[in-house]
């Protein structure tokens, strides 16, 4: 009578495993590392190599120009401001597409993926026609006083226009899953609508709005199609560093070019390592509570 017993037990035990899909861990993982190491690894890895390939003395006195700092500090600089925009401005109407119901809400919605599916040069002509001195809003701002085309204002506009559906798409679905009720027993212990926010929606919402903030800054900070027509490219004043970078090639100065990559390479991972333990640090704050 114990065989079948044993018998019994091992049908049960071997439906408690889990069914695997994919094969086992340690194929999946080759697997992984393998098409990481092609796609990412080994050439960024080309990218240092051959940054230092001039040698250090010359990787130096590439990344510490005047020209290319300045590039650096506006590329950055205007990529932080729009990714900062879009996360105000992407809160509010991801709130508006998850909590309201409007005529033509779907066409909004599929309004915000614009930015996704339209060429970004197109993006970029389209912006600087609309923002340019003769433009139909430039105009208008020329005679307040404010310029946007071929400035750096026009940057950070066409920066927040491609990093929008970032934060959006990145909230929407957290809002979704963000229970009413406790809003409403926030109100009924006497919360005024901005305490609820602030201290039953917002840290729901801090590790979707750090995430959508890093997706938003890392699509800025590599962008070129849209941000060189409405830049004016202008040393020292509006040229970007992706733009450097392909002035650098153009000019076959292949180990200046990728120096001045190596240096966003290395600063947007500083930044993005940041977000990530500030995001880190918003779970398990929130996941304590």
């Amino acid at each position: 009578m114990a065989k079948p017993v044993e018998a019994i037990e091992s049908n049960k035990r071997a439906r408690r495993r889990p069914q695997r899909v994919l094969p086992g861990f340690g194929l999946t993982l080759g697997y992984t590392m393998v098409y990481l190491s092609l796609v990412v690894l080994i050439p960024l890895s080309a990218v240092f190599l051959r940054s230092l390939g001039s040698g250090l003395g010359h990787f130096w006195e590439v990344v510490s120009a005047p020209r290319v700092l300045a590039s650096l500090q506006l590329s950055f600089g205007a990529s932080l401001i729009a990714a900062s925009i879009n996360v105000v401005f992407g809160l509010i109407v991801s709130w508006v597409l998850v909590r309201y119901t409007f005529p033509f809400k779907r066409l909004v919605d599929a309004m915000v993926d614009l930015p996704f599916a339209l060429p970004t040069a197109v993006a970029g002509i389209a912006l600087t026609a609309l923002y340019a001195p003769n433009g139909w809003l430039g105009k208008w701002l020329m005679s307040l006083g404010i310029k946007v085309a071929f400035t750096p204002l026009g940057i950070v506009v066409a920066l927040t226009f491609i990093g929008l559906p970032f934060v959006v798409r990145t909230l929407q679905p957290v809002l979704e899953d963000l229970d009413k009720e406790v809003e409403q027993a926030a109100a009924t212990l006497g919360a005024s609508s901005a305490q609820a926010f602030a201290r039953v929606i917002l840290p729901a919402l801090w590790p979707a709005l750090l995430t959508g903030f890093a997706l938003a800054f890392a699509r800025a900070v590599g962008e070129y199609g849209s941000v060189i027509f409405i830049a004016g490219n202008m040393p020292m004043k509006s040229e970007i560093a992706p733009l450097l970078i392909v002035t650098k090639l153009e000019q076959y100065d292949y180990a200046g070019a990728t120096a001045i990559a190596v240096v966003m390479l290395v600063l947007s991972f500083t930044i993005m390592l940041g977000i990530n333990a500030l995001q880190h640090w918003a779970l398990t704050r929130h996941g304590g509570r």
